[in-house]
This record gives C-alpha cells, structure tokens and sequence, in this order.
C-alpha cells in the first residue's frame, strides 16, 4: 500500500473513532485530547497535500493515539 493510500485510510478511521467520541460524555480535560487529536487530523491532511507523506503520516499516527487514550478512558476499546 502506498503512502498516500495508507494515510487516507488512517484519516477514515479516524473520521469513524472521532464518530464514536462525539457520541459520548467527555470531561474537559478529555476535550482538550479530543481537540489535540483533532488538530492533528488537521496537520495530516496540510502535510498531505504537501506531499511530505512522513510528516503527515506521523502527526495521523499521533491524532490516533490521542483518541485511543479518551477511548480507552470509556471502554470504548476492548484490549486482548
């Protein structure tokens, strides 16, 4: 897969997780994650379209791992 392909896919995900947030009560400290993740997202697709697929590749890994840690806070992830 190649990168571009591979960071559109990751930026669908998230549009799903970020979903799933919403639909939820956060505290305020969570919602300042939420909006970090989401800022994130917003870098991801300026590097994008910059072309500087690494860095925008890291700030959507990063964004997923914002989001994952408020998930995890409301068992909205099961670990294994």
């Amino acid at each position: 897969m190649d990168a571009i392909k591979r960071i559109k896919k990751d930026l669908d995900l998230f549009a799903k997780n970020i979903k799933e947030i919403e639909s939820i009560k956060v505290h305020d400290e969570e919602e300042k994650i939420v909006q970090m993740a989401k800022n994130y997202r917003d870098d991801t697709k300026y590097y994008l379209k910059q072309e500087d697929y690494l860095t925008s590749f890291g700030c959507i890994t990063y964004a997923h791992g914002l989001l994952d840690a408020v998930r995890l806070l409301h068992d909205l992830i099961v670990e294994e």
